[in-house]
């Protein structure tokens, strides 16, 4: 059992990793579950290539339609489930690979597909990484997978051309401080003060970004939180509940059923696979969410 206040670490099984913590396996690698009933809570970051078949993946419960050439882009602590016959390359690595090289890894799109020529260097690169995993060790042969994975990460950064102006760069800032205090405030006024800006200016950068309040975007990644740990883990609903902020369970349970539609007891029955409501917020970048 876990401590009071924390939980089990989002983890996710694979070969033996080399010192820079940057393999490659596959996607039947990950789950041991062939059913892939329960998602998957990924532990570290990934690129995903879909190499054959057609269908859908699922990343925190949304499907997205893939078909070869469709990559992906997963962060720690994402919820990954395969619901078709699909054949993908994963690349993962550890954040000390990436120490000492210019390369932002989440510049990356999270979801794109590939085509022509971005799709044939991708391709490429992809099956020169999954050799030189298998062939190259020592210092030489780590120097050289760094290298490679710093470079495809900037080659799908340039497959999508940045987002300028205040307002996305101000919604991104308050997604990256949601990420890290979700836990403990749901106050826009505390995220405002955080940030140096207004209520109104983080109101008026979501609701560009996502037709929905700061206060929305706010709890939608709290919800987010709740449906990954209710669906991929055994932990106690109460548990849960008190991890992300809500000391009391009839509080989180409520908080819960407003933003889903469920309460977590149902949601957790269905396994997650529930279609999510219209009303809940897709913002985009940078942390938890998709990017076309």
């Amino acid at each position: 059992m876990v401590s009071s206040g924390q939980l089990a670490p989002a983890t996710d099984a694979a070969p033996a990793p080399t010192p820079t913590g940057i393999q490659t396996l596959t996607l039947g690698d990950l789950g041991a579950d062939p059913a892939w009933w329960r998602p998957v809570l990924i532990g570290s970051d990934h690129l995903v290539l879909v190499t054959g078949g057609h269908g859908t993946l699922e990343v925190d419960f949304r499907p997205f339609p893939c078909r070869p050439g469709t990559m992906f882009r997963i962060r720690p602590g994402q919820a990954l489930r395969r619901t078709d016959a699909l054949d993908a390359v994963m690349v993962r690595w550890s954040p000390h690979a990436l120490h000492g090289l210019d390369v932002d890894p989440d510049a990356v799109p999270t979801h794109t597909q590939l085509v022509g020529e971005d799709e044939e260097a991708v391709i490429n690169e992809v099956s020169q990484l999954v050799v030189d995993c298998r062939r190259h060790r020592g210092a030489a042969g780590e120097s050289l997978l760094r290298h490679q994975l710093a470079v495809l990460l900037l080659r799908l950064t340039l497959t999508t051309a940045p987002t300028g102006g205040t307002e996305p760069r101000t919604f991104r800032r308050l997604c990256r401080e949601v990420e890290h205090h979700y836990r403990y405030t749901r106050r826009v006024e505390d995220y405002a003060e955080r940030l140096g800006c207004s209520v109104r200016t983080l109101t008026r950068a979501c609701l560009a970004m996502t037709g929905h309040s700061a206060k929305q975007v706010i709890d939608e990644r709290v919800a987010l939180q709740a449906r990954r740990l209710l669906a991929a883990t055994d932990e106690p609903i109460a548990r849960i509940g008190r991890y992300l902020g809500f000391p009391e369970p009839t509080n989180f349970g409520r908080f819960f059923s407003r933003e889903v539609g469920l309460s977590p007891g149902a949601f957790r029955a269905t396994g997650g696979r529930v279609a999510v409501p219209a009303r809940i917020v897709r913002p985009r970048p940078p942390h938890w969410t998709d990017r076309a």
